[in-house]
């Protein structure tokens, strides 16, 4: 039997694993794909998600195969004019205590399967878990290819269609109507970008595209993303790449031009869910998009995983120094973990929603939008603060990996 075993490899799950594993315990990972894998496309890692790959001595992988950007830049889609910019250079880095960095989500996947595999974490693909059942002192967990389980602590890391979150709900995600194309291509594909050194994100009515370099500045990740009306008139096609290029069709040149090189064979509506009151379920707790899927505009879901991992981990540790065994420890651990995220989680998942209506909004309130941005001083850190700083339980998880707390990276 596994102290405990993890359902799904992707981020949320493979970081668990790996944290987990740091804490001493034998852990497995049951993924329901023929293969580890990420879509080819690009993902933000913020200082809070860097921090805590710093303490786990996965940064510099991470920045050997990323790109450090100098600014993020929030320009007006239409007019192509700069709005407010975030400087995320050496003094960004000290104050957060770790780098911005940006880069492909397969090269963030396969730095944790690397962790996992080295460290003596137990992978097996192609297992689809349909049912977990908690006794006392065991959860026994199936498969729907008939394979059978057991272990102390299940952790439920499998993504916003989790199969396993009905058992705390019965809740379904919830269409938000927009529906995002993406993905990274050699950079020489590219006829118009923003400077190699920055995150460009365009905002407007109902559309926004966001670009950056991944590989080591080899390629370029673009993501559009547009309010389908289609979906709002109740058609069963809609978010359609006909869709796509007609709202960006008016837009400013560099956005036009830029759209060239969009995928368009492959669309992703964007879902998330309403917080829940609780993750627990006898000797299961959700991790990840299992437990707060959120929209993309703060770039969090990955950031926010990574802390569920760091704090689940940390919580083991401390409530349950004999293992997830003892049902009155685990018990507390598991107690303290969803103490600590559920607040954050939810006020992340929501303040996605927010910044999704204001980078969209239309009419006159675009002027008022890009006034306040505009008048924006570049030394406010009010938006970033309570987000890249140490969120509640991260004191918990200092000092828990190779690297023996956090340095700052410069």
């Amino acid at each position: 039997m596994d102290d405990v075993l993890v359902v799904g490899g992707g981020i949320g799950g493979l970081a668990a694993a790996y944290a987990l594993r740091l804490a001493g315990l034998s852990v497995r990972v049951l993924e329901r794909a023929p293969q580890f894998s990420e879509v080819g496309a690009g993902i933000q890692l913020a200082p809070n998600a860097t921090r805590l790959l710093a303490s786990w001595g996965l940064l510099d992988p991470i920045l050997a195969a990323g790109v450090r950007p100098r600014r993020l830049v929030l320009s007006d889609a239409h007019s192509g004019v700069e709005l407010t910019a975030l400087d995320l250079g050496t003094p960004f880095a000290e104050r957060y205590g770790a780098p911005y960095v940006v880069l492909h989500r397969t090269d963030l996947l396969d730095a944790l399967l690397e962790a996992c595999r080295s460290s003596g974490v137990h992978l097996e693909n192609d297992r689809f878990v349909v049912r977990v059942t908690t006794e006392a002192d065991v959860a026994h967990v199936e498969t729907a290819e008939g394979h059978r389980y057991s272990a102390a602590l299940v952790v439920a890391a499998d993504g916003l269609h989790s199969t396993l979150r009905h058992y705390l709900s019965d809740d379904e995600p919830v269409a938000s109507g927009f529906v995002a194309y993406r993905g990274a291509v050699p950079l020489t594909d590219v006829k118009r970008h923003a400077g190699l050194d920055e995150v460009q994100l365009y905002v407007g009515p109902g559309i926004h595209l966001v670009q950056y370099p991944v590989r080591s500045g080899s390629m370029y990740n673009q993501v559009a993303v547009f309010r389908s009306e289609r979906f709002f008139a109740g058609e069963s096609e809609w978010g359609t790449a006909e869709e796509l290029h007609e709202v960006f069709g008016r837009t400013c040149p560099e956005v036009r031009e830029s759209m060239e090189a969009i995928w368009s064979d492959q669309r992703w509506p964007m879902y998330d869910r309403e917080p829940i009151d609780d993750w627990i379920a006898g000797r299961m707790v959700l991790l990840g998009d299992a437990a707060h899927p959120m929209l993309q505009y703060l770039a969090q879901g990955a950031c926010q995983a990574l802390e569920d991992a760091a704090v689940l981990a940390a919580c083991v540790r401390r409530h349950a120094p004999d293992g997830p065994r003892n049902a009155a420890q685990l018990e507390m651990a598991l107690a303290a973990y969803v103490g600590h995220r559920q607040e954050r989680t939810a006020r992340v998942q929501r303040n996605a929603r927010h910044w999704g209506d204001i980078w969209h909004t239309d009419g006159i309130a675009v002027l008022l939008r890009n006034e306040i941005f505009a008048r924006r001083d570049a030394n406010d850190f009010y938006y970033t603060d309570w987000l890249f700083e140490h969120a509640p339980g991260m004191d918990l998880t200092l000092g828990t990996g190779p690297a023996a707390g956090v340095e700052v990276v410069r």
